[in-house]
C-alpha cells in the first residue's frame, strides 16, 4: 500500500517510495519468500503442491514462478553459505558424509541419482563452547574430485566412512585421517550374526567399552 498524498494549493502529489524487495523487479516480499522456502526444503512440500494451495486460496502463483523464487533466493543465501563453510572448514576436526538424492533428469522423464556432501563441525562432547555446523554442498554424482575439491584448503582431522574419493586427501599428510567406528564395528556385527566365533563376539564388546568413553 503506497498511499498518494496531494496538496490542493499547489497541485503537487506526494507518495511513499515502494519498499526494497529482496527479488529485483518482483512481487514477493521476504516473508512470502521465507514461507516458501521453510516449506520447500524444511516442511518436504513441493512447488506444485504449494501452487495448489495457494490456488483455493485465489493466489495465482505458478510452480515456475515458484521456482524462479527459489532460485533468486538461494543467489540471496550465497554469502550466508560461503561463511557457514569458511565457519565449518576452520574447524580442527570435521566429519564427512554424502548422501545420494533423487533428482530429475530433463528429457527423459526419469530421476538420476546426485549428491548431497555434509560436512560436519561440532565438538561439543569434547568440550568445546564454538557454535557447531553444516555445510551442504550438492554435485550431481559421486567423483572424488568433489570432497578433493571442498576439502582442499581443510587442515586437520577428518572422520569419514572409506570411500575412496577421500585418499587422495590423506596423500600428505595434511589432512589425518579418523576412520569410522560405527563402520568398522558393523563389519564384525555381521560376521557375528553370520558365524559366531569367539573374535566376532569380543571385537563388539570392545568397541562397546571404547563408546562408553
Amino acid at each position: 500500500m503506497r498511499p498518494k498524498l496531494a496538496c490542493s494549493c499547489c497541485d503537487a502529489i506526494v507518495q511513499g517510495p515502494a519498499p526494497s524487495r529482496p527479488i529485483e523487479r518482483g512481487i514477493a516480499g521476504p516473508g512470502l519468500l521465507a514461507h516458501v522456502l521453510v516449506a520447500k526444503f524444511a516442511g518436504h512440500l513441493p512447488l506444485y503442491r504449494q501452487a495448489v494451495i495457494y490456488a483455493r486460496e485465489g493466489v495465482d502463483l505458478g510452480r515456475a514462478l515458484l521456482a524462479s523464487w527459489v532460485g533468486a533466493a538461494s543467489a540471496l543465501l550465497r554469502p550466508l553459505v560461503d561463511a557457514i563453510r569458511r565457519h565449518v572448514l576452520a574447524a580442527a576436526k570435521l566429519h564427512a558424509d554424502d548422501t545420494p538424492i533423487p533428482v530429475l533428469a530433463p528429457g527423459n522423464g526419469k530421476t538420476k541419482t546426485a549428491r548431497l556432501w555434509t560436512y560436519v563441525r561440532d565438538d561439543r562432547p569434547a568440550g568445546d563452547a564454538t557454535p557447531p555446523a553444516v555445510w551442504f554442498a550438492y554435485t550431481p554424482d559421486r567423483k572424488g574430485i568433489h570432497p578433493q575439491t571442498h576439502l582442499a584448503k581443510f587442515e586437520g582431522v577428518l572422520q569419514a566412512d572409506a570411500y575412496a574419493g577421500f585418499n587422495a586427501l590423506l596423500d600428505d599428510g595434511t589432512i589425518r585421517e579418523a576412520a569410522c567406528w560405527a563402520h568398522a564395528r558393523r563389519k564384525f556385527y555381521d560376521l557375528h550374526a553370520a558365524r559366531p566365533t569367539a573374535l566376532t563376539a569380543e571385537a563388539p564388546r570392545r568397541i562397546a567399552e571404547l563408546y562408553v568413553i
